[in-house]
């Protein structure tokens, strides 16, 4: 489905950006239908700064998927500025279902989405919708596919010199497993050239900063999909001394900010989950129930049932309050195969959770000290431009207008002195409260959202939840939800991404390489890397046999901080020869200037 938050402008007006990517997809299809007139096809949609087709290519003669080759893709987008030039209107027109089937007789992905479309609550991209659906098809040519639009007026006004077909994927249908695999073709367009030519260069960059490939040639992370599973990560040695480092940092904020830490199971029986209404709002993101002497217990999706039942250990005073609950719980959510993507998009993952419990006079200061401390500990990480959103009060809700109306004005006025930008999503909040979303912009100026301060009127009222007030009566505690980095794993897939593998000091693995020129210089090599260790900075001694050249290169690639090379010269006075990971030198200088330097560099948090 396509990402209309990206795509659209205000007010739910679609941009030219979307009618241009939407158009060239059909322009697309009808280009592969020609090259391959047995291909089945399926959803098409513009996506950010694009827009994919999927097909169904069916089989070789040998019995393995028959996939598309470069020479295909080739072809395909030279057709498709054939079919640009052809100026051929896109016509809409509203169908019955009838007739629908009728036309689609040989798709049948299309009649499948077509018995949706009928059958109401979903679109003609499968996805689930409100009300009634009308089904409608676009023609532009020889090609037709159901469609709800927007295009632009004719293919001519594609410019047929700002697309690109991108690459080609494997894509489940529907994103199941079970499913047919379907070929997926990745297409980008734009209103001119020098757009294309600008995301085309952002893209290589992208993909120079992948987290996956970093991840490997770094040693930070793995996975295996064979025998351990896919969306579970396996944390190598640096990668685990970094979300160490990353967490101890955290945790040390959160006992100053007046945070307790808990820690809870990763099972619960089904009641709880019935009690929290889960497994009626939640259950297909949850894994099968597991049978211990009878009774059956499931993986936990989240915390926060958990956090209840510690707040309900005992009767609650006013006086307790606010209670903050902290923990690095991990949690299991189920993601289909094609949604995974390395540390992003996982099935097991360990949030900063934090569950706040507090007098409704209580909440508006809370409020703010939530936001402060989510900002300064990204700020920590080097994240410095952020863009946050409201979401408001949905139709369907539980809780009384009173507490929306306070809580949504507790968000806003805590929105309005930070001095951030910020946006409000009317309507999008969840049913059981208002939430504010915090986006970061990475090095790349691409949005992510990490943090999330969450009201809930739910869980208290379906646990019962209270405290005894001044005046001896039992009330009802405000809750707030809470995650910082919120998933570690997907928060760390966006760190890789934005430094480049190129972390802060503090945060790197291996902070200093010492590289001694020949064996004579081990010895004092060594030396050096004690005096070094003694004062708390990672360091590692390169005395193999490769040439220095090759040492300085092999250490830049594992994007160590700082190289300290060592000849005779700097045994003799006593110094370090300092080069930086970017290849500036900084030439020779006392071990104790260098150690003043380095520990800078660490305490101001900054990347070098």
């Amino acid at each position: 489905m396509s990402d209309n938050k990206s795509q659209n402008g205000q007010n739910g007006q679609y941009d030219e950006y979307y009618k241009i990517r939407h158009s060239a997809a059909h322009v697309m299809a009808q280009a592969v239908l020609e090259r391959f007139p047995d291909a089945k096809i399926a959803i098409g949609p513009p996506i950010k700064d694009g827009f994919y087709y999927d097909f169904d290519l069916g089989r070789n003669e040998d019995g393995s998927l028959r996939t598309f080759t470069p020479e295909d893709l080739e072809a395909i987008e030279k057709r498709m500025r054939q079919i640009v030039a052809g100026k051929h209107p896109f016509v809409k027109r509203v169908v019955s279902a009838e007739e629908a089937r009728k036309l689609f007789a040989d798709q049948p992905y299309k009649l499948e989405l077509i018995d949706g479309l009928a059958a109401g609550g979903q679109d003609e991209y499968g996805e689930k919708v409100e009300g009634p659906v009308e089904i409608s098809t676009y023609r532009h040519d020889t090609f037709e596919d159901l469609c709800r639009g927007p295009h632009v007026e004719h293919t001519g006004q594609i410019p047929p010199d700002a697309f690109k077909l991108l690459h080609v994927a494997g894509a489940y249908w529907r994103g199941d497993e079970n499913r047919p695999m379907l070929q997926r073709i990745y297409g980008t367009a734009w209103k001119n050239k020098k757009e294309l030519k600008a995301y085309l260069q952002r893209l290589e960059e992208a993909r120079a900063r992948d987290h996956r490939k970093l991840g490997r040639e770094l040693d930070l992370f793995s996975t295996n999909h064979e025998m351990v599973g896919g969306g579970l990560i396996l944390w190598h040695p640096k990668g685990a001394l970094m979300r160490h480092l990353a967490e101890e940092h955290s945790k040390k904020m959160h006992l100053e900010g007046g945070y307790d830490f808990v820690y809870t199971p990763h099972i619960g029986r089904s009641v709880l989950w019935e009690t929290s209404g889960h497994l009626e709002f939640y259950k297909d993101s949850m894994y099968a129930p597991i049978e211990i002497e009878g009774q059956e217990y499931y993986l936990k999706p989240m915390n926060c049932p958990f956090h209840v039942h510690i707040y309900k250990s005992r009767v609650r005073s006013y006086r307790d309050l606010p209670m903050r609950l902290a923990e690095w719980g991990t949690v299991y959510r189920f993601e289909r195969s094609g949604t995974l993507h390395g540390m992003t998009r996982v099935r097991g993952f360990t949030q900063d959770d934090a569950h706040l419990f507090c007098a409704p006079e209580q909440m508006p200061a809370e409020i703010d000290k939530v936001l402060a401390f989510s900002l300064n500990l990204l700020r920590d990480f080097g994240f410095e431009k952020f863009k946050m959103y409201l979401s408001t009060r949905p139709e369907k809700r539980v809780g009384e207008e009173a507490m929306w109306d306070a809580s949504e004005q507790a968000l806003l006025e805590a929105l309005k002195r930070s001095g951030l930008p910020y946006d409000i999503n009317e309507g999008d909040g969840a049913f059981y409260g208002p939430k504010i979303d915090i986006y970061v912009e990475d090095a790349l100026e691409r949005p992510w959202q990490l943090s999330t301060i969450q009201f809930d009127f739910n869980l208290p009222e379906r646990f019962d939840l209270t405290y005894i007030g001044a005046d001896g009566l039992q009330h009802r505690p405000y809750m707030i939800h809470r995650a910082l980095m919120g998933s570690i794993e997907r928060f760390f897939g966006v760190l890789i991404e934005h430094f480049a593998g190129n972390f802060p000091v503090w945060l790197t693995p291996v902070q200093v390489m010492v590289i001694p020129i020949t064996d004579e210089q081990n010895a004092y090599a060594y030396e050096v890397a004690a005096r070094l260790k003694a004062e708390g900075l990672r360091v590692e001694v390169d005395d193999g046999d490769d040439r220095m050249n090759a040492k300085i290169r092999n250490a830049q690639l594992q994007k160590i901080p700082y190289m300290l090379v060592i000849g005779a010269r700097e045994v003799e006075a006593g110094h370090v020869n300092v080069r930086l990971r970017n290849g500036q030198r900084l030439g020779a200088m006392p071990v104790d200037e260098f150690l003043k330097q380095a520990q800078e560099a660490i305490a101001q948090r900054i990347a070098i």
